[in-house]
């Protein structure tokens, strides 16, 4: 080994130990280690989501999957963590900031479901699998004659309940389909505007400890940072901040910049799907820096966050208790 090969920087990046958090944080350490000049090390971390079969609700919702990572992270087992971004508590960590938030995937729902189906072509009484209780809401709106099934497992585990005959569809995040390499499973990809997701989803967040960072990792984190894609899912978890929601509450909100303007839309759903609020609301960032795209981002989130509790949108979304 060089002398200089000796002295490069390494950055220990944490993850869970799925094949979806693997592959996601695989590729975007990949781009983090160059830009920062370094190499890279994973630090696969079991979450309580990770080892636990119950629904995410029954085991807290918000934060099963990100606070082993964040201890991780406190204790100096690793310098950055990824997340999957719709799985972080909204509420900022008093040790921790949000060092870059990468270009958006795919943010749309998918369904994958046998013989090459449609939502609209499965036969009354279909079984379809889900642990989101927003999907659960929006399917019995969609489709009240179907039965969502709750399930749990890995993208594979998923599909194989489709393959085996025990369920007739699941529903999963287009953007993890992708990242997999299985997109070609999907036999629908439901429009964000009818269908709205989960705050934040197909984005990828990556924390680091409130000190100052080293100049190798910030430089990193300065590459892969999207500005436009933090400011849109600034908005939207702002509404779940707002509506004082957990994560697996059912709640769909889409955000994205147009013609000099910054749009979000948020869905407030009730538990059985016979009920739903919406809001949509634009801002005028002063200019596409971080800094204004981020005051739009607050300013046309807690209008649409007024118009949905002035409607009664906590009578269908209750409050969570924070992790």
């Amino acid at each position: 080994m060089t002398a200089a090969a000796a002295q490069r920087d390494v950055i220990r990046v944490g993850t869970r130990g799925s094949a979806l958090a693997l592959a996601q944080t695989t590729q975007i350490a990949e781009r983090l280690g160059k830009a920062a000049d370094a190499d890279i090390e994973i630090v696969t971390v079991t979450t309580q989501g990770d080892t636990s079969r119950a629904s995410l609700q029954s085991i807290g919702g918000t934060g099963v999957f990100a606070a082993a990572l964040r201890e991780a992270l406190i204790a100096g087992e690793c310098d950055v963590v990824v997340h999957s971004l719709k799985d972080l508590p909204t509420a900022d960590h008093p040790q921790l900031r949000l060092g870059a938030v990468p270009k958006r995937a795919d943010a749309r729902d998918a369904l994958c479901a046998r013989d090459g189906l449609t939502l609209a072509e499965l036969p009354e009484g279909a079984r379809i699998g889900t642990g989101s209780p927003r999907r659960i809401a929006q399917l019995a709106a969609a489709r009240p004659d179907v039965v969502a099934v709750d399930v749990r497992g890995n993208i594979d585990t998923r599909l194989g309940f489709v393959e085996q005959g025990e369920l007739d569809a699941v529903m999963l995040a287009a953007a993890g389909l992708g990242r997999l390499g299985r997109a070609d499973a999907a036999t629908e990809r439901f429009p964000l505007s009818d269908w709205p997701t989960a705050p934040g989803q197909g984005a990828l967040a990556l924390e680091v400890r409130n000190e100052r960072a080293s100049r190798h990792l910030q430089r990193g984190l300065d590459a892969v940072d999207h500005v436009t894609t933090r400011a849109t899912v600034l908005a939207e978890r702002l509404v779940l901040a707002g509506l004082e929601a957990g994560c697996a509450a059912p709640v769909g909100a889409t955000a994205f910049v147009e013609d000099e303007l910054l749009f979000l839309t948020a869905t407030v759903y009730s538990a059985d799907g016979t009920r739903q609020l919406t809001s949509s609301h634009a801002a005028t960032p002063d200019s596409r820096s971080a800094a204004d795209l981020a005051d739009a981002a607050r300013d046309v989130a807690a209008r649409v966050v007024a118009d949905l509790l002035g409607n009664g949108a906590a009578d269908l979304a209750p409050a969570q208790e924070s992790p």
